[in-house]
């Protein structure tokens, strides 16, 4: 067993604390300085809740010489506070025109409508005027259904032969004549309307009425396939013609082509065309009553 004495361990050796004179005077200035900063704090306060008028004037002072030095500062939030006013006075502008083309439309909607009720009003000022054969009357009916395609307008009615229609009546609404009667039966009679195509064709004979019949049997579905054959790849080498579909017929008209021909060389007057060119050329004239019967002499196939 070996036995140490203190003398002999190591010894680490103590170094003294280095204190400069800045040390020294550092610790009590920071200190005096915190002092004046509190007496200076608590003078401010005492200035500040003193109620009198000199300390009153005092303090106006001071807020006049130190505020208006504070502009630069409050600049960027005096034009941020405009910037949002603004921005919300666009916003409200923005609604104002929204409201005012709402407005807008609402007050075309309303001139619309007036002008409706003005023409509608001269419509019935002009019925005033009107004097009606005691023997005439009218029967009013609901339209049940009409015929759904283009080409035949027609609708029918839910009064028949045992209210009094009869064929050829004037049909009309609250705006004008539509249309006429063209066939009746017990409870329904069928409207031909202004616009069907076959409206024009006299029917005063009961023949006539017949043919007119068979003239509407012309529908839609006999023009389909000639359409999709001119709308598909088979018909590429087919162009520059015209086709018609007369019910199961499909026909091929001519261009139109000059028939006869005048020239003048001093030039034309209304005068010299009523003289001279109107005789020359009546007699190749197509006819003024020429209707279907005359081009196509049998009914549809």
């Amino acid at each position: 067993m070996v036995w140490l004495c203190p003398s002999h361990l190591p010894t680490r050796p103590v170094l003294a604390k280095d204190r400069s004179q800045r040390d020294d005077y550092t610790g009590p200035l920071r200190r005096m300085l915190l002092a004046v900063l509190c007496l200076c704090l608590v003078g401010i306060f005492l200035v500040w809740r003193i109620d009198s008028p000199r300390v009153e004037r005092f303090r106006a002072q001071v807020v006049d010489k130190v505020v208006p030095n504070m502009e630069w500062a409050l600049a960027p939030v005096t034009g941020a506070i405009n910037l949002i006013r603004d921005f919300q006075s666009y916003r409200r502008l923005s609604e104002q025109n929204q409201e005012l083309r709402s407005e807008l439309r609402r007050m075309q909607a309303w001139k619309e409508a007036a002008l409706q009720l003005e023409q509608e009003n001269a419509r019935l000022l002009d019925l005033n005027n009107v004097r009606l054969d005691p023997r005439l009357t009218y029967i009013t009916g609901v339209v049940m259904a009409d015929s759904g395609s283009p080409f035949r307008q027609s609708v029918l009615l839910n009064v028949g032969a045992r209210d009094g229609i009869m064929d050829g009546w004037a049909a009309m609404d609250g705006i004008g004549l539509v249309g006429r009667i063209s066939g009746t039966g017990e409870t329904t009679a069928r409207v031909i309307l202004l616009t069907d195509a076959a409206s024009s064709i006299p029917a005063t004979t009961p023949a006539e009425q017949e043919r007119v019949k068979r003239l509407q049997s012309m529908s839609a579905d006999k023009i389909a396939p000639l359409v999709a054959y001119l709308a598909s790849d088979l018909s590429k080498d087919v162009t520059n013609q015209i086709f018609s579909v007369r019910k199961n017929e499909i026909l091929l008209f001519s261009k139109p082509r000059p028939v006869r021909s005048m020239a003048k060389l001093e030039g034309w007057t209304a005068e010299a065309i009523a003289d001279e060119l109107i005789p020359a050329f009546r007699p190749a004239f197509a006819r003024a009553d020429e209707v279907s019967a005359h081009v196509f002499p049998y009914d549809p196939i």
